[in-house]
């Protein structure tokens, strides 16, 4: 099947050759090839047989009810309410606005330039100069946009002359001809000016038929299948400048313009030419079909086929600068069976796409699974940026369709829905297969929640701005890539960048300057020793702005609120008696350090990764551990017993502390008893960019890697 189709279009390529290799020809497509800039910007397919369709309409509507004049067929039968319907569409005038420069210009270059019989060729070129960055199918649809909009203007003051004053006036102005009145001497050019309309509409949608093949299954041999559409569309907006002279010739001569027996050659000249073209070109469309796919793989593969399809169409998307969001919002949000895609909160509040129209747009993805402390988080970020700036959130649940989609899941769908106070998928099944992959292979979504920002033209932002919306909340707006580093470039490594994490009172004491120890940990027997060790120490030395706080463990659990209860009772410190605050804490500093990854930041080269990376080292640690600060300087940290140790030998450096000063004297001890220790260090499997080479915070040593399973409350 396949070598017969080879051999037809090696055929089809045979029998071109005296049509389309002219010397005139070559000479003529090399200045048209010059003028083709595409910018990516073109209109897609469904587009441009959307405003394909209302220029046949027009084309139908406008052409004159005389006596044995063939009107054009091609277009749908549409009546005034189906154009009026199509006309308020939001999709259709989206298509319109893009184009709709272009066609004015068009239409002004042909009245202009035609009127008293211009150069055709000079015309064309200029108009090609004008679509210069458009494809070469969308080409040929602007140009007969703007010969519809012409010639469907002449028309409508034409036909309503007899009956409306108004439009009789006009045509008095114009000096438009009475076609009634004339009809015998005006019906052979009006025979060919229809014809060669029809064979332009023909060419046209055989040139989009090619547009629509699908680029991923076209086999080596079908190439140059197309390697005649940039001629084909030479000659058929040569002939609407054809055209476009008749109508300007209506238009200069008024009442004393003779139809010339010349003219009506000139357009079924045309007309045959073209006509020749789309018999080729329609031929080779039927081989190209054919050579796509066989048959019998054909209904196995087709799924599959749409899908790899969609998926190209994504990244094309995202590749290709686009006017709004809509395009890519429509594609990742998928209205089935013209059910709005959207809701708001509960389920009750629908909503169309077109509601994030021109915003940014931050896709909540993640898996049903969300843990409450994870959403909560969100929630109050969310409610505190909407107070002052502009934004839409939606959740794009993905699920994994192999496994039942039961009752239970239903309601666990439901109860996150309902919880949420943004816009969400009405249902996971409105997230195509093919955005799925996307989302996983793309943006590398593996479980854990990411938020993709999507700027107002649909561009992706931020691949994940959840990280700085857990560390600077509404100032991190509009969440993007750039304001993530301005806010870093602001940023210092200091208590003052762990007092805004944590809030009063560390933030007071750091600003008055205070003695600050942070500590965490869960061994209660230690951080009892621990606390009333420095508190004797603290009285011994005189140290009276010494202040304590305990802040746990990044995964807070009944241990953690037990030893905040004791420590309040045996007044060993202050604590944050809150489990949420705990946790934030340590989501905070995580994301403090995916933030940077994810800008690129190199571990060896940035203080705040290096310090970050022993603080969560310490987090993960089965011991105690201990950041010592005044004011916002951070003066020492290390693990708890080196801590402790140091203060339960205060009898060996007390008599260092007048002459040196309190902090210098521990300091000092505190380098004496230090000794190389290691650390581990434990990020998430999906956190993006991890490097490939992580060295130990403390011997500087490269640390291996392991791959570690661990509960969500381990």
């Amino acid at each position: 099947m396949a070598t017969a189709n080879s051999s037809a279009m090696m055929q089809l390529h045979r029998s071109e050759r005296n049509m389309f290799s002219t010397s005139d020809d070559i000479v003529m497509m090399k200045q048209i090839q010059a003028t083709h800039v595409p910018d990516g910007m073109g209109v897609e397919v469904n587009s441009i047989l959307a405003v394909l369709t209302t220029i046949e309409d027009v084309l139908r509507l406008s052409t004159p009810n005389l006596p044995g004049v063939v009107h054009v067929q091609k277009g749908s039968q549409a009546q005034p309410d189906a154009h009026e319907e199509k006309a308020t569409k939001g999709d259709f005038n989206d298509d319109l606005k893009r184009v709709a420069y272009s066609v004015n210009k068009i239409s002004c270059e042909i009245l202009c330039k035609c009127s008293g019989g211009g150069d055709a060729l000079a015309t064309t070129v200029a108009i090609f100069n004008i679509l210069t960055n458009y494809s070469w199918e969308a080409k040929v649809v602007v140009a007969l946009a703007a010969l519809a909009m012409t010639y469907g203007e002449f028309s409508l003051v034409a036909h309503l002359d007899p009956t409306k004053p108004l439009a009789k006036l006009v045509a008095l102005l114009k000096q438009l001809p009475d076609t009634i009145e004339r009809e015998e001497m005006l019906k052979p050019m009006f025979d060919a000016f229809n014809n060669l309309i029809t064979v332009m509409l023909d060419v046209t949608k055989c040139i989009i038929g090619f547009k629509k093949l699908p680029s991923q299954y076209i086999r080596p041999d079908m190439p140059t299948a197309t390697a005649d559409i940039p001629i084909a569309v030479y000659w058929t907006i040569r002939s609407i400048v054809a055209c476009a002279t008749q109508i300007a010739g209506l238009i200069e001569i008024g009442h004393e313009y003779i139809a010339s027996t010349t003219d009506a050659s000139e357009l079924s000249s045309l007309a045959h030419k073209v006509s020749n073209m789309h018999s080729l070109l329609k031929k080779k469309l039927t081989v190209c079909l054919q050579l796509i796919v066989e048959p019998s793989d054909f209904l196995c593969m087709t799924e599959k086929q749409k899908q790899d399809e969609l998926f190209q169409t994504i990244k094309s998307l995202f590749e290709t600068p686009q006017v709004d969001n809509m395009k890519i919002l429509k594609i990742f949000i998928y209205a089935k069976d013209n059910q709005p895609p959207l809701c708001f909160g509960s389920a009750e509040r629908k909503a169309s796409v077109d509601v994030l129209r021109g915003k940014n747009v931050l896709l909540f993805i993640s898996d049903l699974d969300i843990s409450h402390a994870e959403l909560s988080v969100l929630y109050q970020k969310y409610h505190e940026s909407r107070k002052h700036h502009q934004f839409e959130v939606v959740w794009l649940p993905v699920v994994d369709w192999s496994t039942p989609w039961d009752e239970a899941t239903e309601k666990q769908f439901e109860t996150n829905q309902s919880a949420m106070p943004w816009y969400s998928l009405s249902h996971p099944s409105f997230l195509d297969p093919a955005v799925i992959r996307y989302i996983k292979n793309e943006w590398r979504f593996n479980k854990k929640p990411m938020l993709v920002v999507l700027d107002p033209q649909g561009r992706v932002a931020n691949p994940n701005a959840l990280h700085m919306i857990n560390i600077w909340g509404s100032r991190a707006f509009p969440f993007d890539s750039i304001r993530e580093e301005d806010l870093w470039k602001a940023e210092t490594w200091g208590m003052g960048l762990l007092a805004d994490i944590i809030g009063t009172p560390v933030r007071d004491w750091t600003k008055d300057g205070k003695l600050i120890f942070l500590f965490g940990g869960e061994d209660i027997e230690w951080i009892r020793k621990f606390s009333k060790t420095v508190q004797d120490v603290a009285r011994e030395a005189n140290v009276t702005n010494l202040q304590m706080i305990y802040i746990g463990k990044s995964h807070p659990r009944e241990k953690v609120h037990r030893n905040n209860t004791t420590i309040v009772a045996e007044k060993l410190s202050h604590t944050l008696q809150d489990l949420g605050l705990i946790r934030s804490f340590w989501v905070r500093l995580e994301s403090m350090l995916l933030s940077k990854i994810q800008l690129g930041k190199a571990i060896e080269d940035d203080q705040i990764i290096r310090e970050i990376r022993m603080m969560l080292s310490f987090d993960r640690s089965d011991q105690g551990w201990v950041v010592v600060s005044q004011g916002s300087a951070i003066l020492a940290k290390a693990k708890g017993d080196i801590l402790l140790r140091c203060f339960m030998e205060f009898d060996t450096w007390k008599d260092q502390v007048a002459p040196k000063g309190f902090i210098l004297a521990m300091k000092d001890h505190l380098h004496a008893l230090h000794s190389p220790s290691h650390y581990r260090l434990i990020l998430p499997g999906t956190s993006e960019g991890i490097p490939q080479k992580v060295v130990c915070a403390e011997c500087g040593c490269p640390m291996e890697k392991f791959i570690m399973y661990r509960c969500c409350n381990d």
